[in-house]
This record gives structure tokens, C-alpha cells and sequence, in this order.
């Protein structure tokens, strides 16, 4: 080394100590064994021209994954909000042990202040904690909260000293949250460090982002990822750098061997839509999704940005319906299944008479049709004609011009009358208010062999109603259409994109505008 001290990355290591201009490897450095494996060192040609420049700790760089600790594998399912949660509300309940006067506004202004702070994202995982970085976010919620509250209170009791004794509760529970978020983040930060608090994460993509973030992942526990492997497509194995430990197609595999619970995307030298045919896999979806933007340069405007390094990365919303996302949508649809057949009792009683007066006894039209998961169910419907056989029944496109319709089932059809039944389905759980709409198995199959994507609207319950019907997409409409409305409606559910979706359907009844 001629006198010259070494300085190595622990978690890496620089093949050529002077790798720009051509050196050999080193000698009489040691490195880890158990962080590092050696790559042979390539013999450039005489020609200084033809020698592209080697980019050191990028192309020369070789990270491996580390055995996870005892701790880590009890704690797997633990989050963060799990910690923070609990403090939060405990800070804003803090005012009660002073004084009882203000309970009420003391009760509200924490209900308030946890919603707000949910749907603000600042219960949301990051890769990076700081209280710094939440500070202004986080004052700014507990302002605006407790000037709602304090402007109730004002009008309900028309006191100043009462409302000044409240903002001072208020400011007191403000200060604890702000210390209690700071003290659950130092606790956090030193679980990761430790590695008592781990996640097993696998990156995808094995270039040179792929690369320096299995780099600063190993060397910076504090992020809460443990790196186990890289994954790309055949064509980067042999590429040199980071050492694959599977394709694409192995994901799945590996994700149940390794216990993965996060998957990074960075740089797969493949399209965006093979990565997320292989992500939509059901056990591939059920892991944590980050992503490293394509344009560095571009910020985010909602929220605060996260980053591993100087690498910005953002969490990509879930692509499954589960955990508390289904249970509330599951409750919101039981709720208004009920609420409905209540309601809608007279009106269902007439169109049970209508039907029967227009063709006799059989009013109910029950036929097979694929829900979650491509499990089968009987969806149930008024019947508006009868079908010569069980063939046509499941073969037959549609009925919209049928001579066989009379004016009572078509008038139904029009209205959606037709459908009503469905609410059973619902309260059964075969359904759900909105999601796409169930179709027959003989075009479940014809579907998914023609179109790639339409199988993947099958992840959540299908609908009564659904985002492709009331977009325009009824009848004889392009179902790769319909599939990709459906699949941007199951990547970006919300409680509110549900309420938008059924006051649209209430407007299209009323407009006449079913199939």
C-alpha cells in the first residue's frame, strides 16, 4: 500500500485502489467475509481509449445479505404507528389529569387530531425518521384542531375565560405530542440499530441504484430494512456488481423463503408493466412496496419527503384490499346492504309484483358468476326474461335488444331495478357495494386469456355497482377498458372513492342510463 492507510465501506468493497486509472487489485487489505465476496479483477486493454471508466462503488461494488437476529424474527409484525398511536393519544388525553371542566373539548380535540393526523400520513411507515422533518406538519395539524374545537366550544358557551382555560389543555397536550413524537422516534431508531426491529427486504433491480441501495441498506440498520437479495431479469446476471439471487419469475419463491416483507423497486432493466405483473402476485402484493422515482429531480408536493441516503423513495399504496382497509369497507357495506333492503322494501315488493304479473311465478334470476379470488358464486337478480337453456344463459353477451324482454324487464334493466337483489349477495359477503362487476365464468375465461390484466380485478370483492360502469363502460364497451378501470379503482381505494362511485350510480338510475 506504499505507506497509504485504507478506508473501506463496511458495507462494500472498492475492487483497485485506484480503479480510474487502471490499478490491480489490492493487496494486504483484509475484508469481511461475511460482507463481501470478491470479484475477480478484469485485465484492461493497453489502449487507455478503449478502457471505458470504471465507476467506483457502483460497477466495482459487491454487497451481501447478513443473517437476521433472533429479535428481528419475533418482531416482524410490529410497525411504527403500533408505538406511535398509543402516545399520541395518550399526549392528547394528557389535559384530563388537570382539570375535568374542558373533558369534552379535551375528548374531541384528540379524536380530531389522530383522524387528521392518519389521513395527513403521519402514521404511515418512512424509512427515514426525524422529528425535524415532522415538526411542521405536525404543528400545523394540532393548530388547525384545536381551532375547530376551540371555535365550538366559544359558540356553545360563550365564555372567554372558558375557552382560554381549553386552549391551555390544548397547548399543553400539543407540547406532549410533540416530545412523545420525538422520544418514540430516538426508541425506534435505536430498535433498528440494533437490529431488534427488522424487516427482510428484497430489491428489485440490480443496476446502479440497485446497488447502492443493497449498499447503504447494509450499512445503515437504521432504516429498518434488512437487504437479503436483488432480483432483475436473466440479461443482469451476468453484468457484474450486485449478485442476483433470482429473477423476476423467482419472486414469489423467494418472498416466502426469505420472509420478505418489503420489496424496493430501483432500476429493473424491464418495462414497468412486466414488474408489476410479477408485483400483483399474491404473495408479492402482500409485501410493503417502495419505489425510487425515475426523475430525482422532481418533489413530491403532498406530505414530506422520505429517503435511504440521498436516494429519495416513496411507499406505493397497497395494491390488495386487507387488514383495516377490508375491514372498513367491509363494515360500510354491511351497514348500507341493510340500510337499503330496509329502505327499499316497498319499492323491492313492487318489482316482485311487477315481475311476477309479466311472467308468472319465478321471479328471482339466479346465475353462476366468479367473485374474489376467482371463487364461483349465485348472484341473484329480478328476472326481466327467461333463457331458452342454461347454455345460453352463460354464453349469451347480452340481452340489451332481445325480443324476449318485455316492457317491465326492460324498464328494470333501464333503471337497474334489476339488480336490487344483489343486496343479499352483499349482506353474504359474496359482494360488495362497489368493485367491478361479476362476470360469467365462460368470459372470465375467454378475458383473462385475451387481456393480461383482467384476472387482476379479481383481488377484491366484485360490486354492485363499479367505477367502469358509471365511467360510461356498460354494454358493448372495450373490456381492456373496463379491466383498467377496475384496476385503478383496486389500487386506489379509498372510503370516499366508494361514496363518489354510489352517488354517481344514484344519478344514473335516475337518468335511465343501466344496461
Amino acid at each position: 500500500m506504499s505507506g497509504q492507510s485504507a478506508t473501506r465501506d463496511p458495507a462494500a468493497v472498492q475492487f483497485g485502489e485506484s480503479a480510474g486509472r487502471g490499478v490491480g487489485p489490492p493487496t494486504g487489505a483484509a475484508a469481511d467475509p461475511g460482507l463481501l465476496t470478491p470479484v475477480p479483477a478484469v485485465r484492461l486493454s493497453p489502449a487507455p481509449t478503449a478502457t471505458p471508466p470504471v465507476r467506483a462503488g457502483l460497477d466495482t461494488t459487491a454487497v451481501l445479505p447478513y443473517a437476521s437476529s433472533r429479535a428481528s424474527k419475533r418482531t416482524r409484525w410490529l410497525r411504527a404507528w403500533m408505538l406511535t398511536v398509543p402516545v399520541d393519544v395518550a399526549a392528547l388525553l394528557t389535559p384530563l389529569l388537570v382539570t375535568q371542566n374542558y373533558w369534552r373539548g379535551t375528548l374531541a380535540n384528540a379524536a380530531l387530531a389522530v383522524a387528521v393526523f392518519a389521513t395527513g400520513g403521519l402514521y404511515r411507515a418512512r424509512r427515514h425518521l426525524s422529528i425535524l422533518d415532522e415538526l411542521p406538519s405536525l404543528c400545523g395539524r394540532l393548530l388547525a384542531c384545536g381551532a375547530v374545537v376551540a371555535i365550538i366550544a366559544a359558540y356553545r358557551h360563550d365564555s372567554v375565560p372558558y375557552v382560554s382555560g381549553f386552549m391551555h389543555g390544548v397547548a399543553l397536550s400539543a407540547v406532549l405530542v410533540i416530545v412523545g413524537r420525538a422520544v418514540t422516534r430516538k426508541l425506534i431508531i435505536m430498535a433498528r440499530r440494533r437490529r431488534w426491529l427488522e424487516h427482510n427486504a428484497i430489491v428489485v433491480g440490480g443496476g446502479p441504484v440497485g446497488v447502492e441501495l443493497a449498499r447503504l441498506l447494509r450499512r445503515y440498520p437504521q432504516y429498518g430494512l434488512r437487504f437479503v437479495g436483488c432480483v432483475d431479469v436473466p440479461s443482469r446476471q451476468d453484468a457484474g456488481g450486485l449478485p442476483l439471487i433470482g429473477t423476476l419469475n423467482d419472486l414469489e419463491h423467494l418472498v416466502r423463503l426469505l420472509d420478505c416483507d418489503v420489496l424496493v423497486i430501483a432500476d429493473p432493466d424491464c418495462p414497468e408493466s412486466t414488474v408489476m405483473e410479477f408485483l400483483l402476485r399474491p404473495l408479492s402484493a402482500r409485501c410493503d412496496l417502495w419505489a425510487v422515482p425515475r426523475l430525482w429531480g422532481s418533489r413530491s408536493h403532498g406530505g414530506y419527503p422520505d429517503h435511504v441516503g440521498a436516494i429519495p423513495i416513496v411507499q406505493i399504496g397497497d395494491t390488495t384490499l386487507s387488514g383495516p382497509r377490508w375491514a372498513v369497507k367491509r363494515a360500510s357495506d354491511v351497514v348500507l346492504a341493510a340500510l337499503a333492503l330496509l329502505v327499499l322494501s316497498p319499492l323491492l315488493l313492487l318489482c316482485v309484483l311487477a315481475t311476477f304479473l309479466d311472467g308468472g311465478r319465478g321471479v328471482f334470476f339466479y346465475q353462476e358468476r366468479i367473485g374474489r379470488y376467482g371463487r364461483p358464486f349465485k348472484v341473484v337478480k329480478f328476472r326481466s326474461m327467461r333463457p331458452v337453456d342454461e347454455h345460453e344463459s352463460q354464453t349469451n353477451w347480452s340481452i340489451a335488444h332481445d325480443r324476449r324482454v318485455g316492457p317491465i324487464g326492460r324498464f328494470m334493466r333501464r333503471t337497474s331495478l334489476d339488480e336490487l337483489p344483489q343486496l343479499w349477495n352483499i349482506l353474504r359477503g359474496d359482494m360488495s357495494v362497489v368493485g367491478p362487476r361479476p362476470e360469467r365464468p365462460y368470459f372470465v375465461e375467454k378475458f383473462s386469456a385475451e387481456y393480461p390484466n383482467y384476472a387482476m380485478r379479481h383481488r377484491v370483492p366484485v360490486g354492485l355497482t363499479g367505477l367502469a360502469q358509471v365511467s360510461g363502460l356498460r354494454g358493448d364497451t372495450p373490456i381492456s377498458d373496463r379491466a383498467r378501470f377496475d384496476n385503478y379503482y383496486v389500487e386506489n381505494w379509498s372510503l370516499w372513492l366508494d361514496i363518489k362511485v354510489v352517488l354517481r350510480t344514484v344519478a344514473e338510475v335516475f337518468r335511465g342510463g343501466g344496461g
